[in-house]
């Protein structure tokens, strides 16, 4: 088996690596930092059992079509077509919408949105030719209820929930297995620089919520992927969310206006109060 994972030198990616590579898969790792790419090899290679030849890393940018399609052909020469293809590759970069320069915002919508697209392009017609393939998409709870200081973020995973269920619709005849998942807040390095990022007013609006471990992810992505599970929840509010949301987000969207207008409308000193009593727990 060949695993190709795309975000794959750290956080849910690495994770997902790791796992897949103690079972005795080849495993081929996609970033962009050649440096943190090798040091994830090395960390894999470390692990129990596990041969260092059949861990391979390539530097690429996914937002690049071209390069993103050159790396999968180079991963394939080496290990065999692509079984599994896990699209972890994101970024987030979290600013009030009137501040954020277009070039952010077109960062995020290009890397979480188009670069899971241009991963998926390069090995999904290999996988419907040989009528067998396995393709995990990485969303994000954030596509299921947008959030204050994340307009691009939210965006760009939303336009993986739209893109996945099209596929999904598309490989019905091909045996092509199509899924998508929505984490939560994840403990990853990632993570900890979206935290020094957040905006304020997003911090006393989304409360603080314990991320999980991206080994806890990791392990039920893997489990939904044997399972052959089109969609991958995470937590009680977030399933929520995801099952019932047109009935769930008016109260909610309701509640968090009225926050914010409590918060920063004049009532500072009540609201923020409020706000650090009743943290909106989205995980």
């Amino acid at each position: 088996m060949h695993i190709i994972v795309t975000g794959g030198s750290s956080g849910i990616g690495l994770a997902v690596a790791k796992l897949y590579a103690a079972r005795g898969y080849r495993v081929s790792l996609l970033a962009r930092d050649p440096a943190r790419l090798e040091a994830a090899r090395a960390e894999i290679t470390s692990l129990p059992g596990v041969d260092g030849a059949s861990i391979r890393a390539a530097s690429v940018d996914v937002a690049s079509a071209a390069q993103t399609a050159e790396a999968m052909e180079l991963c394939e020469a080496s290990f065999g077509p692509c079984d599994i293809l896990i699209a972890s590759a994101g970024i987030v970069e979290p600013r009030a919408f009137d501040k954020m320069p277009a070039s952010v915002f077109d960062e995020q919508i290009s890397i979480n949105f188009l670069g899971t697209a241009n991963a998926v392009r390069a090995v999904y017609k290999g996988m419907k030719s040989r009528r067998s393939g396995r393709i995990m998409m990485i969303s994000s709870g954030a596509a299921l209820i947008g959030i204050f200081g994340y307009t691009a973020y939210c965006a760009s995973k939303s336009a993986l929930a739209g893109f996945a269920e099209a596929l999904i619709a598309e490989a019905a005849t091909s045996a092509v297995q199509i899924s998508i998942c929505f984490p939560p807040d994840t403990l990853t390095p990632q993570y900890l620089r979206e935290i020094s990022l957040r905006p304020r007013e997003a911090e006393l609006l989304m409360g603080s919520v314990r991320p999980w471990s991206a080994e806890a992810v990791a392990a039920r992505i893997v489990r939904g992927m044997d399972q052959g599970r089109q969609r991958i929840h995470f937590g009680f509010s977030l399933t929520a969310l995801a099952f019932f949301g047109p009935l769930i987000k008016p109260s909610l969207q309701w509640w968090f206006s009225r926050k914010t207008r409590k918060i920063f409308g004049g009532e500072s000193g009540r609201g923020l109060a409020d706000a650090a009593e009743h943290g909106f727990d989205n995980d």
